[in-house]
């Protein structure tokens, strides 16, 4: 992987080049970003360009053979720890090298995906992590030799999912590193990881992607209509992961979603003048969790950005408006004067508090349920 293929993040590919060119590379570094920021693709690039000793202009002048190693992930110095668990095979001690053609298919197909996307492409039975099992695993990649006599480098996918016993034993790692060794930890929650482990490292932190180059990235990459490439940039607040899904599913998604969030947001507001409604809003958040994880996150980051549209509506701001759902009987203008400075902040809150618990597998129901009744009282919320 290229750093040329990586979207945005000009200003940590440059830090990056630059301390492999000047030679002044850290054996411990940690990235640190939001979902969908690129990490694990410049992790990969970082890598490629150590191992294949590439200049600036990527794969020129560099090892022609190292560098095609690299496009099936299979280099012999370049290492990957991720979270595992149990499938249904029922490993008994399972570790990244028994997932590792699932891995390198997965990244290949999805670089940015996240934690959630890993466990559903796998199967596993229950959350994965970092067990204490991996870290022999990754002693013994540590104390291999050199194959071709330069660097080894580390990647540890995921790294807040490490228990307390994998922590402390990489903890002894990064302070006595061995020769020529390049440890790089990704995390999307560094309140997640010891502090001491962070401590240990150089932190590397990756700004959500720039909305002008994932409209660069979708007009090019995928000939999409600059409109929509605009529309899907602002509503993806940076996270490129979130547009490559929003892109798989796009042809009938938006309107379902559309009229999900009009049906929603109207038995919300009618509890307080019809005891019927409240009945048909616990119906509305069951038939809500009986779709996918990701497609109830997609959705809710849908109902985000309405909410948000409407509040940039209610306060004239008519040249920032881009979506307008297609129900009949519904106008956004009539939907923007319930969402206002006194209860937008709240409005966000609940909604990626709701996205927050689902990461963590929460029970849909009861946060359909919750979160449909908070917005209830956020709707008659006076400005």
């Amino acid at each position: 992987m290229l750093f040329s293929e990586i979207i945005g993040q000009n200003e940590v590919k440059q830090l990056l080049t630059r301390s492999a060119d000047q030679g002044r590379i850290p054996h411990a570094q940690l990235f640190i970003g939001a979902e969908g920021s690129g990490m694990l693709p410049a992790a990969i690039a970082y890598a490629q360009y150590i191992l294949c000793n590439n200049t600036d202009a990527e794969n020129q002048g560099g090892n022609a053979a190292c560098n095609l190693k690299f496009e099936q992930f299979n280099h012999p110095d370049l290492h990957f720890i991720y979270p595992v668990n149990k499938t249904p095979k029922d490993e008994k001690h399972p570790t990244s090298a028994t997932f590792i053609s699932q891995w390198r298919e997965f990244v290949m197909q999805t670089p940015y995906s996240n934690y959630n996307d890993w466990a559903d492409f796998v199967g596993f039975k229950s959350q994965p992590i970092i067990g204490v099992d991996q870290t022999t695993e990754i002693f013994q990649k540590i104390a291999l030799k050199s194959y071709e006599g330069g660097y080894k480098i580390m990647i540890i996918w995921c790294a807040d999912r490490m228990n307390v016993e994998t922590a402390n034993k990489l903890l002894k790692l990064l302070e006595e590193p061995t020769d020529n060794t390049v440890f790089i930890l990704i995390t999307e929650n560094e309140s997640n990881l010891l502090q001491t482990i962070i401590s240990r490292c150089q932190i590397v932190r990756f700004k959500p992607v720039a909305p002008e180059n994932i409209i660069e990235s979708l007009t090019n990459n995928f000939r999409l209509d600059k409109n929509m490439a605009v529309k899907l940039a602002h509503q993806s607040q940076g996270n490129y992961n979130w547009v490559l899904k929003k892109l798989s599913n796009q042809e009938n998604e938006e309107q379902v979603f559309d009229a999900l969030f009009v049906k929603w947001m109207r038995s919300a507001y009618g509890v307080v003048k019809r005891k019927d409604y409240t009945i048909e809003l616990l119906n509305w958040a069951e038939e809500a969790a009986k779709m996918g994880k990701e497609q109830q996150k997609l959705f809710l980051h849908h109902t985000l950005e309405m909410v948000r549209q409407a509040f940039l509506l209610n306060y004239k701001v008519p040249d920032l408006i881009y979506m307008e759902p297609q129900v009949e009987k519904f106008d956004l203008k009539n939907f923007a004067p319930f969402v206002h400075h006194n209860n937008i902040f709240q409005f966000e809150k609940e909604l990626t508090d709701a996205i927050y618990h689902l990461e963590r597998n929460g029970n849909s129901n009861l946060i359909f349920t919750d979160l449909s009744l908070n917005l209830t009282r956020l709707l008659h919320t006076k400005p």
